[in-house]
């Protein structure tokens, strides 16, 4: 393990890459309720319409949080003692709340969604009756069932404590594990590199597990996505490793922003465009469109850290309480928004007043049960937030 005294040296742009990626959940999963792909319930207006707004950020949005995750994870290992207690913090602060979760956040969603999908009329108490027994008789025509219970958006949870884990077992039989991995991808990340083999690995794993193991949120046989969230998090420990100052990964980021920005750019485009081209030119879509994804998947995530450390490497009052925020917000948001979506649904609004006001209402709810929770002992360990003897925590402890 690190030495005792080691510390980290802190990336706050990091914080705000965190802070502006689970922001943006709220703005997807909102939008989630509006396109035509699977989600718990579904707006009367539900189309196509937003589908390429969506597509801009689809591919990259959980790589980047599992990689700040795993720098977040970085720092708290160089922190003194923390490799003695990093399991125990991490099962504190992320299984705690996916129980908590589990039981009380995520079963209003999964009630609106037999309610819609398969008219369910028993009433709040009925439900929970049936989720706690594990009932397998919602099915779809397919004979697809809901699974009961579930943590449906808290799925990110138990995949970052596994990941957690891995890397703690990594350490215990490669102390220096990290060093090296960052000593040796500063070698390979420069110039086109930093943008070439990433995108590769991404594209061969998409190409060569995906259809075979489809993401299933459950864990247990998702080898897809941990081929690509798993290295995400262990490229974030490792960069964690690399002082922003030095002529490494970072200012790698720094120097191809923009062409990383532009290439994401081009790659969603080509993402929005594949249905009509296939159609109309017979382009090899099938084959083209793994590489477009898997190039704005990295690219985009090159540019958002590269800008990141030139615009948002500033500290204040803000960021701070943010960087608490976070987590309760994550764990509340989308049960907020169903909520709200459930009860607006009757007034027939139009689709942007609707999704307009479903954004601000969820965001200032979200804040409100921040600001009971952090005030609540008992109420902070369910929600991630640390209790240290009835103190607030320190503003500069990582969250994930």
């Amino acid at each position: 393990m690190p030495a005792a005294g080691a510390k980290p040296d802190r990336q706050i742009f990091l914080d705000w890459v965190r802070i502006l990626a689970f922001g943006l959940l709220v703005f997807y999963h909102v939008g989630m309720y509006y396109v035509s792909w699977d989600f718990h319930i579904k707006s009367p207006y539900a189309g196509l319409s937003l589908e390429p707004l969506m597509r801009l950020s689809n591919p990259w949005r959980m790589d980047l949080l599992f990689l700040v995750s795993g720098a977040a994870t970085s720092f708290m290992l160089l922190r003194d003692g923390a490799s003695r207690m990093l399991l125990r913090l991490r099962a504190r602060r992320l299984l705690i709340p996916l129980l908590f979760g589990m039981l009380v956040i995520v079963p209003p969603q999964s009630w609106l969604e037999v309610m819609q999908k398969h008219h369910y009329t028993g009433s709040y108490a009925d439900f929970m009756g049936l989720y706690l027994a594990h009932y397998k008789g919602f099915c779809d025509a397919a004979g697809k069932c809901l699974m009961l219970p579930t943590w449906n958006h808290l799925w990110f949870l138990p995949y970052l404590f596994l990941y957690t884990l891995l890397l703690w077992l990594g350490l215990r039989r490669w102390p220096a594990l990290l060093e090296r991995l960052g000593d040796r991808l500063g070698g390979v990340l420069r110039g086109p590199g930093l943008l070439v083999w990433p995108v590769l690995y991404l594209a061969l794993t998409l190409l060569l597990l995906r259809k075979s193991f489809p993401q299933n949120y459950s864990v247990w046989g998702d080898w897809f996505a941990h081929s690509q969230y798993l290295a995400m998090f262990m490229l974030g420990a490792a960069l964690a490793r690399v002082p922003v100052a030095s002529a490494g990964i970072w200012q790698q980021m720094v120097q191809w922003r923009w062409t990383a920005l532009a290439l994401a750019l081009a790659a969603w485009l080509m993402l929005v465009m594949a249905p009509w081209l296939l159609r109309e030119m017979q382009w090899p879509m099938r084959s083209i469109g793994p590489w477009a994804y898997s190039v704005q998947q990295w690219c985009a995530i090159v540019a958002a850290l590269g800008f990141a450390q030139l615009h948002l490497n500033r500290d204040g009052p803000a960021r701070r309480y943010l960087t608490e925020a976070v987590f309760p917000v994550y764990i509340v948001h989308q049960t907020l928004i169903l909520l709200l979506a459930h009860s607006l649904e009757p007034l027939t609004l139009s689709p942007v007043l609707e999704g307009g006001m479903l954004v601000v209402l969820t965001l200032m709810l979200s804040i409100v049960g921040f600001e009971l929770v952090r005030r609540v002992r008992w109420f902070r360990p369910l929600f991630g937030l640390q209790v240290r003897g009835g103190q607030m925590p320190h503003p500069e402890l990582p969250r994930f």
